[in-house]
């Protein structure tokens, strides 16, 4: 079954101190591009979580965030009271007459009077993230799917409307094949002069196999058989439908270029606006 680069998967956990937020998303990209947003806490844990989300992922554009949110009455951020005190005897030397509350709020907005105790990463905490992070790519790898499900689904109507226009492009050959016949013995009359029976039947078949699109045909229905069986597969198949396209594209190019015929031409349009949509959604498939 196929899977869609586009997702999106969030899970969230509750400690006594915080509340972590991890969240996932991902659009189409012809690999994998990903950006990674945690907090400087656990920025050394960044290389094992870029290979554990690059093994399930795959490919796409992926954003990766960590969000914390404090719950605590307490903060890790703290007044550096000695350095504010420094500041404000600092100023009022140099501002005698200034009132306290004024000196204090100079002497705040000063460098360093706020100090962040550095916390280390606990382990069991640490590992109850990692379940809430495994939640969070299971989240997205569900939606994938689901929107694989969908684009299945439309591949599978585009591709029975390219058989249907083919097929009836083919219903019209023998119209097309005759037409050219009365055209070239027309084009003879009005010369009037003898023709060699056996020679212009010669000629016509060597013409009309120029013309002829069963080739075409036959080559298309492999391939419009194949890019099927190929979105049934278990692997990332986003490349291969890809080829595919490019080789269904070929042959109705063929059978255009070929199908010196009004209503056959039209049908051959009607197959390259389907392919077209079927080229535009491929991107999306993992």
């Amino acid at each position: 079954m196929i899977q869609s680069m586009t997702g999106f998967g969030k899970a969230t956990l509750q400690l006594p101190t915080k509340k972590i937020t991890v969240e996932v998303k991902s659009l189409n990209s012809k690999g994998l591009d990903l950006n990674v947003r945690i907090p400087s806490l656990y920025r050394e844990m960044e290389l094992g979580l870029r290979t554990q989300i690059a093994s399930k992922l795959e490919r796409g554009k992926v954003d990766f965030s960590i969000f914390i949110e404090s719950t605590a009455e307490q903060t890790s951020t703290k007044v550096n009271v000695p350095i504010v005190k420094g500041y404000i005897n600092q100023l009022r030397e140099i501002y005698a007459d200034a009132d306290e509350t004024e000196l204090m709020k100079m002497a705040v907005r000063m460098p360093d009077t706020l100090k962040v105790e550095r916390e280390e990463i606990d382990t069991d905490e640490w590992a109850k993230i990692k379940e809430v992070i495994d939640e969070s790519i299971n989240n997205i790898l569900s939606f994938r799917k689901d929107e694989g499900v969908s684009l299945e689904k439309e591949f599978q109507l585009r591709i029975s409307n390219i058989r249907q226009y083919m097929n009836d492009t083919l219903a019209l050959d023998p119209e097309r094949v005759q037409a050219i016949k009365d055209r070239l013995q027309t084009a003879i009359d009005e010369l009037k002069v003898n023709v060699d029976e056996n020679r212009f039947e010669q000629e016509l078949i060597y013409y009309l196999e120029k013309l002829d699109i069963t080739e075409e045909k036959v080559r298309l229905t492999n391939h419009l058989d194949y890019f099927l069986e190929t979105i049934k597969g278990t692997e990332a198949n986003g490349r291969k439908l890809g080829f595919i396209t490019q080789e269904m594209g070929r042959e109705i190019n063929t059978m255009g270029s070929k199908s010196n015929h009004a209503q056959m031409q039209k049908l051959v349009v009607m197959m390259k606006d389907e392919l077209e949509k079927i080229k535009e959604q491929v991107l999306n498939v993992l």
